[in-house]
């Protein structure tokens, strides 16, 4: 078994999947703005790696401390207190802080816990929450990213270009099933 293919094949569909995410947010005339943490910038990396990405991408954080969450994206204290920083409840905010500090209709967030240490029993290595957030319309995936089929010495960057094509995934979904009206900023 050819154990890193999988992990050849989910950076490939990150491009590919980067690139229709601009296409999409081109038509809509929409900007993007993105909030990451265990995914160190390989979001914004992803889009802006996209010809003609600077119609559509405004503002990229890399906020891996809980600092730098709430000073740049406005993320609650209390939040990261009572959730802490891998949740659903700051994957919303960080999203929200991305369109609020980049002047964006739209907001997409990852964090999460790559690994290979920090995880828990109840977050274990591999847990990211993924959101996107327009106005008032949110929305958030728990991942569970499994690296049985990964070489160990893959199994972080895997877990951060998965969690990347998911939340691309998210992005794609999200622009088609939502009125266009909630992109008014």
């Amino acid at each position: 078994m050819d154990m890193d293919k999988d992990f050849y094949n989910i950076v490939s569909e990150v491009d590919k999947r980067a690139q229709n995410v601009v296409k999409l947010l081109k038509e809509y005339s929409l900007v993007v703005s993105t909030a990451e943490s265990c995914s160190g910038g390989l979001l914004a990396a992803a889009l802006t790696g996209v010809a003609g990405a600077s119609e559509v991408f405004n503002f990229g954080a890399c906020t891996y401390s809980n600092g730098a969450k709430e000073k740049y994206l406005n993320v609650k204290n209390q939040t990261l207190k009572d959730f802490g920083a891998v949740s659903k409840e700051t994957s919303l905010e960080m999203a929200r802080g991305a369109c609020a500090a980049g002047n964006a209709g739209l907001g997409l967030a990852i964090t999460g816990i790559a690994g290979p240490g920090g995880g828990t029993a109840e977050k274990p290595v591999g847990t990211v929450y993924i959101a996107a957030a327009c106005g008032a319309k949110t929305e958030c995936k728990r991942l569970s990213v499994s690296t049985d089929r990964i070489l160990p010495e893959l199994e972080r960057q895997y877990i951060r270009y998965y969690s990347v094509n998911e939340t691309l995934k998210l992005a794609e979904v999200f622009l088609a099933e939502n009125d266009l009206n909630c992109f008014a900023h």
